[in-house]
């Protein structure tokens, strides 16, 4: 699958905002107060954000739930009207741009947007990308007993079943080779 680089940055980043709740795997809110929200922005390189405040925290938070039933979701329509109120809710106004060294992409949010728009609408439209190129089903969660975070499986047969291979899935992958040796051993 084919996806443009702007369109994978704000997959990434709509798996990271969902992932930063406590419900994804994690003990604590990730995003938890305002300074938590200036290292999500800086992080992430989002441009063109103005001093934030809690408003925009609890505006973001709302986006990220809205962002996290997406994901939730295995129904085209549901999502699809989901990502349709998100989207239409950040005030869309597309516009072509060649900021800080990237080639020509495309932003959706407005002009001095702020954080909760421009998420809602850059990242709501990489998800209506997905949905609309009959892809929905790579919006996954992990399938770790004790994680859940969400990840876009980009895998060439759509098979990837956990969010790192490298944590869950070899920690659940030596888990089971210990069980068969205690098994064959026992």
């Amino acid at each position: 699958m084919l996806i443009p680089h702007d369109t994978r940055i704000a997959l990434d980043t709509v798996v990271d905002l969902v992932n930063t709740a406590p419900e994804a795997g994690g003990a604590t809110d990730r995003l938890a107060g305002v300074e938590a929200l200036y290292d999500f922005v800086r992080d992430h390189n989002i441009s063109g954000v103005r001093e934030l405040g809690a408003r925009d925290l609890r505006a973001l938070l709302d986006v990220r739930d809205r962002f996290t039933e997406v994901f939730a979701t295995a129904d085209p329509r549901a999502a699809a009207d989901l990502i349709n109120r998100l989207v239409a809710g950040a005030g869309t106004t597309p516009q072509l741009t060649d900021h800080d060294g990237y080639d020509w992409h495309v932003h959706y949010f407005a002009p001095g947007a702020s954080v909760a728009d421009h998420l809602a609408a850059d990242c709501g439209m990489a998800l209506a990308f997905m949905v609309v190129a009959g892809e929905q089903e790579r919006l996954r969660r992990c399938e770790a007993p004790d994680c859940g975070h969400a990840f876009v499986d980009l895998s060439r047969n759509r098979s990837r079943r956990y969010c790192s291979s490298r944590t869950c899935g070899n920690r659940l992958h030596v888990a089971a080779y210990r069980a068969r040796r205690k098994e064959a051993g026992g």
